[in-house]
């Protein structure tokens, strides 16, 4: 039998770690972004076209490279961070694994053009699929720019798993948020297919949160400080009234690395504790710095994932801090101890004694002597002319009825009925007839409506069938463009991020087909004059968030078009939620909704919306 085992050739190892390092264009541009910080730049610009697909460029005025270690950059394992295994232990760079240049080597167009300060001429290199085109001697500016041409060219089965440009945007501009905010030193610049998204100096880190966040967002931080030998805080946590249903401005920094730890997330929650309302998320901007031997970055490709030595200790730490900051501003309710100098006795008043109250009483007040004379001249006047109101009755009262017909000796050609006053008497807007003595339906546990059938038992989630009804409702409206709305008597003003403006503008006319009513759209506010007919004017803003989550959550890539998207969004913001009680009528009114819809079988999420159980099913319960 012959030997099967062999060595990958060079360009299918890279693509193969390809596959983890990445996985779509914004990890190019957190690679390059981070290779940049590492350079030592303190101006960085990033270029973005076609949502990274065409073009991603970082160029930067860092150290730049010599023409050895320019060539040398694009092999394997290789870099300049570590030499042995220890020092793991001691990084205080970003990168380390030199995987990722070579890894976009062998998936892209590459070209690098780069100088050192001391140099007079720098270095350009052209790499297709690892493979060297040229490298030459150039001119170009002190520091490094890296150009991504052409992503995933040669392997186009990973480039159909792209999403939209409009995802891949927002996953290249949070990467952007990410390192901006943990580098508030440096300045940083981010265009995309030839306009400007960032322009971002150097500045404090409250002056980055708030560049990069709006500038509404400065009046809802409360600054967070903490310093120990094990862990030191430095940061803002947000006001528990700005809070919001999605997790969009929850950043954690160690090291000035981004992290993401469900563990320490969880720590701020407990801060928070009795603060928020349910499904709402508190945000924090938090920088954490422990020495770099109590923690291994190196656990994910992403390095987006870290071991902590203590993380119990980390955790009481950092929730101590943030509640101690909630109370230090008067944010989280404390009990107060000091008694208030107003509430305290005059000691003058000890010696002495109550006193009784003393009444009063005017004995010569007579509520009637003013009006002993004129209740005398209204009653002679009452009784002189009281004979000309006096009803005389009258004889031939049946005169007054010439002309009415009973119904007995109604002519025939008469098509005029009368109707004489009876005593008032209420009645229901359902006629003896409509209303069935027999209830059909049921509700169990306030969650499921069980109906019955000829072959059994119908078991209803009313929150999936109302979500069905809604949605079918709002795609009709959508589609052909003739939804009503009502007015607001007051305009509603909302505050949203820029980046969530952005999101509510390209689906603004889908909205307005639905019934909404935009009088203006700024840079972070939004000012609605008319909603939905049936949309309380109090869940705007909470559906208008929803929307916003689906849209960053990458649902839009599961639905058909944005009008879907909106339609499924307004659906799940509206619909009757699990443990709402319904009487009897409107149960009923739900199932029917329900089987009127084209797909009752499944919600707008595709799950099931009911279940049926037949007889046979209940009897064999009872074998």
């Amino acid at each position: 039998m012959t030997d099967i085992i062999q060595l990958l050739p060079d360009h299918v190892a890279n693509q193969i770690a390809a596959g983890e390092v990445v996985q779509r264009p914004a990890s190019v541009v957190k690679e390059l972004l981070e290779n940049a910080i590492d350079a030592g730049a303190d101006d960085i610009k990033l270029i973005i076209k076609d949502a990274g697909k065409t073009l991603v460029q970082v160029i930067d005025n860092g150290k730049g490279m010599s023409v050895t270690d320019a060539r040398l950059s694009f092999e394997r394992h290789a870099t300049s961070k570590i030499k042995s295994a220890e020092d793991l232990f001691q990084l205080n760079t970003k990168g380390f694994r030199g995987e990722a240049l070579a890894s976009i080597a062998a998936i892209a167009h590459v070209e690098l053009k780069t100088k050192r300060p001391d140099d007079e001429l720098g270095t350009a290199i052209e790499i297709e699929g690892s493979t060297v085109k040229s490298q030459e001697v150039t001119v170009t500016p002190t520091g490094t720019s890296v150009a991504v041409k052409n992503l995933f060219f040669n392997i186009p089965a990973r480039r159909n798993f792209l999403k939209s440009d409009t995802v891949e945007l927002r996953h290249i501009t949070d990467e952007f948020h990410r390192v901006a905010l943990a580098h508030p030193n440096i300045a940083f610049a981010f265009y995309h297919n030839g306009s400007e998204l960032f322009n971002i100096p150097s500045e404090n880190y409250r002056q980055r949160v708030v560049h990069i966040f709006g500038n509404k967002t400065n009046e809802r931080l409360v600054p967070v400080e903490e310093d120990t030998e094990v862990l030191k805080i430095s940061g803002f946590v947000g006001k528990p009234e700005y809070s919001k249903k999605t997790r969009s401005e929850q950043f954690f920094f160690v090291n000035q690395r981004f992290i993401k730890s469900p563990y320490l997330n969880h720590a701020i929650s407990a801060a928070f504790e009795g603060l928020l309302k349910d499904g709402y998320h508190a945000s924090y901007f938090l920088n954490l710095t422990v020495d770099p031997k109590t923690i291994d970055i190196n656990i994910h490709p992403t390095k987006t994932e870290i071991k902590f030595d203590d993380e119990h200790t980390l955790y009481a730490i950092l929730r101590s801090a943030v509640k101690h900051s909630l109370g230090q501003f008067n944010i989280a309710p404390v009990l107060d101890f000091e008694q208030q100098s107003s509430f305290d006795t005059p000691y003058s008043y000890k010696d002495k004694a109550g006193k009784a109250p003393t009444i009063e009483v005017d004995r010569s007040f007579n509520p009637f002597a003013d009006e002993g004379n004129t209740s005398r001249s209204m009653s002679s006047k009452t009784s002189s002319t009281r004979t000309s109101f006096k009803s005389v009755p009258t004889a031939n009262w049946e005169s007054l009825y010439v002309g009415l017909e009973s119904k007995g000796n109604r002519r025939q050609g008469d098509d005029v009925e009368v109707s004489f006053e009876k005593d008032i008497k209420t009645e229901t807007i359902f006629s003896d007839a409509s209303v069935e003595t027999s209830k059909t339906t049921f509700q169990l546990q306030q969650k499921y409506i069980v109906s019955t059938l000829k072959s059994g038992m119908l078991i209803i989630d009313q929150n999936r069938a109302h979500q069905r009804v809604l949605y079918e409702g709002f795609l009709k409206h959508i589609t052909i463009k003739e939804a009503t709305s009502q007015q607001l008597l007051f305009p509603l003003q909302l505050s949203f991020t820029p980046n969530e403006v952005n999101i509510i503008s390209g689906l603004q006319e889908d909205l307005e087909h639905t019934g909404f009513v935009f009088s203006d759209v700024k840079e972070e506010t939004i000012t609605i004059t008319g909603v939905p007919v049936g949309v309380p004017e109090s869940e705007v803003s909470i559906i208008l968030e929803q929307l916003i989550s689906d849209v960053e959550n990458d649902v839009p890539d599961a639905n058909f078009s944005a009008a879907d998207l909106l339609a499924k969004s307004m659906a799940k913001s509206l619909a009757i939620k699990n443990g709402q009680a319904l009487n009897n009528t409107e149960q009923e009114h739900l199932v029917n909704s329900l089987f009127a819809c084209k797909e009752p079988n499944v919600s707008p999420t595709n799950r099931p919306t009911f279940i049926t159980m037949s007889t046979d099913d209940i009897e064999k319960k009872f074998m």
